[in-house]
This record gives C-alpha cells, structure tokens and sequence, in this order.
C-alpha cells in the first residue's frame, strides 16, 4: 500500500513551475475518458432525429467543437490539481476573443447552420420567401443556404439571415398553397353569371385541385366596377405565376363569350368658368 502511494504521489518536473504527479495523470486520463463520453452522449441526443445527410454535417462541426471543451476541461483539470496555468488562460482568453472579433459574421453564421439543422425549420426542397425573394431550398450548409428562383436563378443566404429577417415556409404545412385572381366587373352585370364564370376559369386546370373547391368572394362595390375574387388551391406551391396568368386568360375569354365587361377606371371632369375669368375680348 506504501508503494501504491508512493508511486502515485511520484513526481515529475517540467520545468521550474510545472510538476505533474503520477495521480495527476491518472485523473488526466479518467477526466478525459469521462468528457469523451458524455459529449458522445450529447452528439448521439442532438441527431437522433435528424436526416442522415444533415447529421453527418453537425457531427462534423460537433467533433470541431469538441477540441475546444477539451481544451477548457484540460485547463481547469490542471487548475484544480496545482499546475499554474493562469498565464495559459490568459492567453486562450485573449486568443478567443480577437478571434471572435475577426470571425463574428462567420461564427453568426456556423451557429444559425446549427440551428436549422437542429430546429429542422428548413429542409431540402422547401421553398422559402426571406427579403422579398422567394425560392426552393436545394443545399444548406454550415454557412449558408442555397436555394433556386422562380427565374433559376442561385440564391445563397447567410445562415444568419434567418435569424434575423422573417422568414415564411411555404411547403412547411405541405407543397399545396392557396391562391387567387382579382377582376372586376360594369355595374348592372349578372352577378350570378360572373360567379359561374369564374367558377369555370380553374375547372379541369392541371394545376388546379378540386379539393378545397375553389370558390368565388363578392370582395366590393369598387368606384368604377363590381370586385369578385376567384379561390383556388394550387397543387404546387413552385408553379409561380402560371396557374394565375392561365386563370387570366380564360376569364377573359369567358366574359368575351357572354359579353361581360371588364370596364377600366373613368373619371369625368366638369370645366367650370368663374366670373370675372372670361376671356378678354382685344378687338378695338
């Protein structure tokens, strides 16, 4: 038992103020052996849930961050057992926090990445409106989030956008959406008709789905027209304005057919001559 403790209490000298005992090591170790551990238990309890390709993605940006609770555990580890390290703290501070200056955006970033693989607000085909742009999610990485445009176009957002401007998911509740068009009709039209009509104008239309039935809102008593709204439901929330501009199109037709007319704002103007405003006669 004597030589038990005397080769645990052995020390070694490495340098003038550093000396590590034999137990030190073996708390080292055990320290070490307990950290891998439980941050394998935190890794395994952030992804179970997540898709594969996203938790290969967090595993990789987890085993980075685990250097660092290696480092901090390490230091305090040596701190507690009696190894100065005050200047080695002093330094990683300082280290840490020019750094954290220098790469602010960047770790803004990294951090919002975690979040939407976390979070799983996002996903891959989702299509997003952020700043007014709207497009389908094709990659999203640690750093940034690429998505297509209606006009294919390559939209890549910093990850820290979506941290800090509204975001609206479209597909989040599924890739059908709501959708509408707007025309007015001349005062002393069948109302009647017109509803019929419209009720035509997103029949059989391949983009269009029978369920929810599409249905037609008497909006207003414009100034120059009466105002109908055509509801429908889109089966793809992607198709943009297509489905729109083919309901357009055959509204139009339809009112052609059974004369209805769209009329265009009028105004009438009355010209009204004061007295005194004549205009002066000049003939002597």
């Amino acid at each position: 038992m004597k030589q038990l403790s005397e080769f645990l209490n052995f020390t070694f000298h490495l340098g003038d103020d550093i000396s590590v005992s034999v137990k030190a090591v073996f708390v080292i170790i055990i320290v070490i052996l307990v950290t891998s551990r439980l941050l394998k238990l935190l890794s395994k309890l952030l992804t179970r849930n997540l898709p594969k390709e996203n938790k290969i993605k967090f595993e990789m940006l987890f085993s980075y961050g685990s250097w660092g609770v290696y480092l901090v555990i390490l230091l305090i580890t040596f701190d507690s057992i009696g190894i100065n390290v005050t200047a080695v703290f002093a330094a990683s501070a300082a280290l840490l926090i020019g750094v954290g200056l220098a790469l602010q955006t960047l770790i803004q970033d990294i951090i919002s990445g975690v979040f939407i693989i976390v979070d799983q607000s996002v996903h891959v085909g989702d299509i997003i409106e952020i700043d007014n742009k709207i497009g389908r999610v094709e990659e999203i990485k640690l750093r940034t989030t690429r998505a297509v445009t209606l006009n294919n176009r390559v939209f890549i957002i910093p990850n820290h956008i979506f941290l800090t401007s509204s975001l609206y998911n479209w597909t989040l509740n599924g890739n059908e959406t709501k959708d509408t068009v707007t025309v007015g009709v001349a005062y002393g039209s069948n109302v009647e008709l017109v509803e019929k009509l419209l009720l035509q104008s997103v029949k059989n239309h391949p983009d269009i789905l029978k369920t929810p039935t599409p249905r037609v809102l008497f909006m207003d008593f414009g100034d120059s027209a009466l105002m109908f709204r055509v509801v429908f439901t889109v089966r793809e929330s992607f198709l943009g304005e297509g489905p729109r501009s083919d309901v357009r199109f055959k509204i139009e037709k339809l009112f052609r057919e059974h004369q209805i007319s769209i009329p265009f704002p009028q105004r009438d103007l009355h010209v009204v001559t004061a007295p005194g405003l004549e205009k002066p006669n000049t003939k002597n």
